[in-house]
């Protein structure tokens, strides 16, 4: 997933904007953070009026509609009006969520239960799922999975890893930039090296990822930014939510959809060979007793 090939689906238009944002051009930027933040106004708005708040020329539009496939200025608003008409208004879910110096212990806990929900239908939205089945295919074809990962990234690297550990898979985590580059330097086409970083842009990650592409391992990126250096590199591309606001800063968010994420690729694991994993699950339990 080097691009956006097809026209941007009805429901999917501000969540897949979104994930474009950080790789956009800064005019197609503004017009983006401009549609993200007014998408009702957007519908009614002419191509120049449009030109005039977001502070762009007209043919930036017309370049920035072209590029996510939609036949034109009127078929985006077109698409929107339709989105943002339906009940589940995002602007309107992300304003109940945000904290204010009013709430008590529940009503926090209620946002940020909504805010949770929020950011796994984006994750849904956002998915590719004939890529993520075609990832699980490749880890049950191949002979080893390393996955990569710094920071809050590598402790969800770490997490993957125990849960394929525990039904059976040769797996490891590597969270250390030198350990990473000595490991990716040594795979070969038997390996599947998953490379996790949520902007898309971490230098020791991407420079992993890349070394275990030269050597023939099949890579995989799980990144909000289909169009991150990354994902670029990458065989295959999960895509991961962000719809977060005030409640949940950068971490909470990041953390659930990335564990939501390989959640789904283990319970692929699990469905495709029941038995098997369930002998070895077993396996692994008892020898923890």
């Amino acid at each position: 997933m080097n691009a956006v090939t097809d026209a941007i689906q009805v429901g999917k238009i501000l969540d897949t904007l979104g994930s474009l944002r950080d790789s956009l051009t800064p005019s197609a930027r503004r017009i983006a953070d401009y549609v993200l933040a007014q998408p009702q106004p957007v519908t009614e708005l002419s191509i120049a009026e449009l030109a005039q708040q977001a502070n762009v020329g007209e043919a930036s539009i017309i370049r920035f509609c072209r590029a996510l496939h939609f036949k034109g200025f009127q078929d985006l608003k077109m698409k929107l009006a339709i989105e943002v008409a339906t009940p589940h208004d995002t602007e309107k879910h992300m304003l109940d969520t945000e904290l204010t110096a009013d709430d008590d212990a529940e009503h926090i806990g209620r946002k940020l239960q909504q805010t949770i929900n929020n950011v796994l239908g984006e994750t849904l939205n956002l998915l590719d799922f004939s890529e993520l089945e075609a990832v699980a295919r490749a880890l049950q074809q191949q002979k080893r999975i390393y996955f990569f990962g710094v920071g809050s990234s590598g402790i969800t690297a770490e997490d993957a890893k125990n849960k394929l550990m525990r039904i059976g898979f040769d797996v490891d985590a590597l969270t250390n930039n030198h350990f990473m580059y000595m490991k990716a330097a040594l795979l070969n086409s038997d390996d599947v090296a998953i490379g996790i970083s949520h902007s898309g842009t971490s230098k020791e990650t991407i420079k992993a990822l890349a070394l275990a592409k030269e050597c023939g391992a099949i890579t995989v990126a799980l990144t909000h930014n289909p169009l991150s250096p990354l994902a670029e590199l990458s065989d295959y591309v999960l895509i991961n939510g962000n719809r977060q606001g005030q409640l949940q800063g950068d971490s909470i968010g990041t953390k659930i959809t990335q564990l939501f994420v390989l959640d789904m690729l283990y319970t692929l694991l699990v469905r495709d060979n029941p038995q098997h994993t369930r002998q070895q699950k077993y396996k692994t339990t008892q020898a923890l007793d």
